[in-house]
């Protein structure tokens, strides 16, 4: 993390990435107050928040990660917590550009009390470069990465760099319940992450997900379909009908997510995961995909 700008003076470690934001913000915050959320943004985050009883504003999120327009409101609206995603951001893709960065920064610097959680849930499969908020000067904020994505969802682990006062309250917290993160699976994925061999797979994972991801892009926009996804392994392609492109896929052979379980007020699309899809199946789903377009038009008005 320090290599690629995070200030890392303060280290803590968790079960995975929604055990660490999960703990801080049931420590930092009491139901009902507000939290600024991606819109559309991942579905277990929106989960957790109804579970906490927290309220979700929406943030609306672009090729560039959270747009600063919408973080302006929901600051002035009074949220107690910002969550984000730097890059690999699920379900758009979007990832942080040094100027919408910057942009952010310079807002939540002007709210020095509200939390500001970064997940960068992807980091080595990202393909994307990290621009972080961490490096911003802020006073509350915390960066956590997981290595579910990369080295298996079953390593329960996840490391956040963090401010003194969230380290220690985070801390204070894990220890009146599971006390510490296990030394065994800490040692196991130290020693995964610095083994060579598996570095080399883990940046050949991250280059292969890149291809297969731009090369539905690609057949998409050959065939005049709007898709967005500039990092990570997901691609959200706005549609009018959910359940009509859901549907309809389906009996093409396809399964794609309906973007209603992601979404707060943003308009419909679905996310195709591309992580698994050779690039010489693309224009076959997007072939497939255009023509599902075009029988919900036919059946549905559009």
């Amino acid at each position: 993390m320090g290599a690629e700008g995070v200030p890392v003076e303060q280290v803590t470690f968790a079960h995975g990435a929604l055990d660490l934001i999960g703990r801080l913000l049931s420590v930092e915050l009491r139901p009902g107050d507000a939290v600024a959320m991606e819109d559309p943004g991942y579905h277990h985050l929106l989960d957790l928040l109804t579970a906490l009883g927290l309220r979700a504003v929406p943030v609306a999120v672009d090729d560039e990660g959270m747009r600063p327009d919408g973080l302006d409101k929901a600051l002035r609206a009074g949220v107690r917590a910002v969550v984000c995603s730097p890059r690999a951001q699920n379900p758009f893709g979007g990832c942080f550009s040094a100027a919408r960065r910057d942009q952010l920064v310079d807002l939540l610097r002007a709210s020095p009390d509200v939390l500001v959680v970064e997940n960068d849930h992807a980091s080595a499969v990202a393909e994307a470069p990290l621009r972080t908020l961490a490096a911003g000067g802020l006073a509350r904020w915390v960066h956590v990465r997981t290595v579910s994505k990369f080295l298996g969802a079953d390593l329960r682990w996840a490391a956040a760099a963090c401010d003194a006062t969230t380290l220690a309250r985070h801390d204070g917290r894990m220890l009146l319940t599971s006390g510490w993160v296990s030394h065994l699976l800490q040692e196991t994925v130290h020693q995964l992450l610095t083994d060579g061999g598996t570095r080399a797979l883990v940046a050949r994972a991250g280059e292969t997900y890149a291809v297969r991801r731009k090369a539905l892009l690609r057949e998409l926009g050959e065939r005049g379909v709007e898709a967005h996804g500039a990092s990570g392994m997901n691609v959200w392609v706005p549609v009018r009908d959910e359940s009509a492109v859901v549907n309809g896929l389906r009996s093409y052979g396809w399964w794609v997510a309906a973007g209603a379980r992601f979404r707060l007020t943003s308009a419909p699309g679905v996310r195709i995961t591309t992580a698994g899809l050779e690039p010489a199946d693309a224009a076959r789903l997007a072939s497939d995909f255009t023509a599902v377009l075009g029988e919900s038009e036919a059946t549905y008005g559009g």
